[in-house]
């Protein structure tokens, strides 16, 4: 069964397939900037996805990095640096970090999904979706189980979120071998607000594949959507949409707008 006929969550309530504007995209701006946000709204995306860090005295910014050096003219790690500092900082060397709070507010009829990349991170985003009443919009993901803890502790079980790498680990052990002992992970973090799972299409670093049918039918039977990064090209969205995801985010936001044009999956 395909888990989009019965969204277990406001955030999934949207007919077809999602597109997912991935940092913005690279289209209106450099990455995470509210030029390539706006760029990608006006494009006629519903979803976008961001990452939020915390500075030193607790402001939530929209940004990938642990350091501003790679993609700002600023210098050093955003957890140690006052938001006066940050905020000086430019992206690409003209683009200010925007606060999460200020993109919630700024497309609020867009929906986010928001990779927390800190410990600092989980109280303030909590305060953030709270402050802004964004419950039903917003899709929490992590890299680290524990940081999703925090967060569903910190928002409670109005708060959406994607399946951290043990239930990831779990799901795809489940779509290989059947239920495993493992499935204790996967079933308490589904129970604990997980709706959805994001995921590259191979296994990082092996080049083995981690998105295929069996994957996709374990998440649907757990009533899970599965969401696949970073997509970019017209070919592997087409296959990936015939495998059936429930979702693509991208770089590339007019290869994907066209490519569901094309399908007639545009909305």
């Amino acid at each position: 069964m395909n888990s989009r006929r019965l969204p277990r969550h406001p955030f999934l309530d949207h007919p077809g397939p999602l597109a997912f504007a991935h940092r913005g995209g690279t289209l209106g701006g450099p990455e995470n900037s509210l030029p390539a946000f706006e760029r990608a709204v006006r494009l006629g995306y519903r979803y976008l996805e961001t990452d939020v860090h915390a500075t030193a005295d607790g402001v939530l910014v929209a940004f990938h990095d642990t350091r501003l050096d790679r993609v700002t003219d600023g210098a050093g790690a955003v957890a140690a640096l006052p938001w006066r500092t940050v905020a000086a900082a430019r992206i690409a060397g003209r683009e200010p970090i925007p606060r999460m709070e200020e993109l919630l507010h700024a497309f609020p009829d867009t929906r986010f999904s928001i990779d927390v990349k800190a410990p600092g991170a989980v109280r303030p985003l909590a305060d953030a979706i709270r402050r802004a009443n964004a419950w039903d919009r917003v899709c929490v993901a992590s890299f680290s189980d524990r940081r999703l803890a925090a967060v569903r502790a910190a928002a409670g079980p109005r708060l959406a979120t994607s399946l951290g790498p043990r239930g990831i680990l779990g799901l795809r052990l489940r779509s290989l071998a059947g239920p495993v002992p493992v499935d204790r992970l996967l079933g308490l973090a589904a129970r604990r607000g997980a709706v959805s799972v994001a995921v590259p299409v191979l296994v990082p670093g092996t080049g083995l594949p981690l998105v295929d049918r069996a994957f996709l039918t374990t998440a649907h039977r757990l009533g899970l959507q599965v969401h696949v990064w970073t997509v970019d090209t017209p070919t592997e969205i087409h296959a990936l949409l015939d495998l059936g995801v429930d979702g693509i985010m991208t770089d590339r936001i007019d290869v994907l707008r066209d490519a569901l044009i094309e399908r007639g999956a545009w909305s």
